[in-house]
């Protein structure tokens, strides 16, 4: 059974650079879905309750546990919006679901938004913005903004491996 990583958090916090570089560093056989991939560039629909994204990462979910080591969810993906996609998460990965949720305040999110190439501005982020919206379907660890992109993919490298070494150490 294969592990799921989900990266949750505001628009610009960095959600989508650190999955990209952890997909890199799990290597082969990693799959990254990408809830902006998914609605706006495969589907371009609208987000909301009930987008018509829901259905396909649903599906892309349950590819990832059947066919891929590690399989990681990144997006914005409100928990009032798609909190029916983290209680099927919950079902399909059970325990091997790791999920985070990029705490960052708005000045952050704008300042790590900025080094980037921009197709939306502050007014925008400001829109979308919710204040700690962790979800009540997943036991998420915050990500502050103490933590760089490379201090994110090593812990989260870490967490993975921590619950490997325990198995390990129990089977002894």
């Amino acid at each position: 059974m294969g592990k799921l990583i989900i990266l949750r958090g505001n628009s610009g916090s960095g959600k989508t650079t650190v999955a990209k570089a952890l997909q890199k560093k799990l290597g082969r056989n990693t799959m990254l879905i990408s809830q902006d991939e998914v609605r706006r560039n495969m589907l371009w629909v609208d987000d909301g309750i009930d987008t018509k994204a829901l259905p396909l990462m649903a599906e892309l979910l349950r590819y990832g546990r059947e066919h891929s080591e590690f399989s990681i969810l990144e997006g914005i993906m409100y928990d009032e919006w798609y909190r029916s996609l983290f209680e099927l998460a919950n079902e399909l990965y059970g325990s091997n679901v790791y999920a985070y949720y990029f705490d960052l305040s708005f000045e952050e999110t704008v300042r790590r938004h900025n080094t980037r190439n921009r197709e939306f501005g502050e007014k925008d982020m400001r829109r979308w913005w919710r204040e700690k919206d962790f979800s009540s379907a997943l036991r998420e660890q915050a990500i502050t903004c103490e933590m760089d992109t490379d201090s994110i993919v090593e812990k989260i490298y870490s967490d993975l491996n921590a619950d490997r070494k325990a198995i390990a150490f129990m089977s002894i």
